[in-house]
């Protein structure tokens, strides 16, 4: 996990699935709730960009954790990587987000948790 002592930087969507299932990193999807709700990682810890640039705080779980933060094409996730590194998290991003994840054929559920959709 060197990419997190350099500051913000980019992963994949199968380096992230690697960093957030073998490792103390956490996924956090930034996406509107309409978009999560209709497919997100498992996993996956939910803020949506909007309150995480009000200064909201990160979900508990993910507190003192580095942070691998997902959208779905990759900008939303790139400013918000930067949010929280200027915070001190240690964070990085997905390059192409949920479509690149939904593509690599990692799993995507929908707030029920049946198969979900990248919106």
């Amino acid at each position: 996990m060197s990419l997190f002592r350099r500051g913000p930087g980019r992963v994949t969507a199968a380096e992230a699935a690697r960093m957030t299932a073998d490792g103390p990193a956490v996924l956090l999807d930034v996406r509107e709730s309409s978009e999560w709700d209709a497919g997100h990682a498992p996993a996956a810890l939910h803020l949506p960009l909007p309150r995480l640039a009000e200064g909201a705080p990160l979900p508990d779980s993910a507190t003192g954790r580095p942070v691998v933060v997902i959208c779905r094409s990759g900008n939303r996730s790139r400013h918000a990587a930067r949010i929280l590194a200027d915070r001190g998290v240690r964070a990085v991003d997905v390059v192409g987000g949920m479509t690149a994840w939904a593509a690599e054929g990692l799993p995507v559920r929908d707030r029920r948790g049946a198969v979900g959709t990248v919106a």
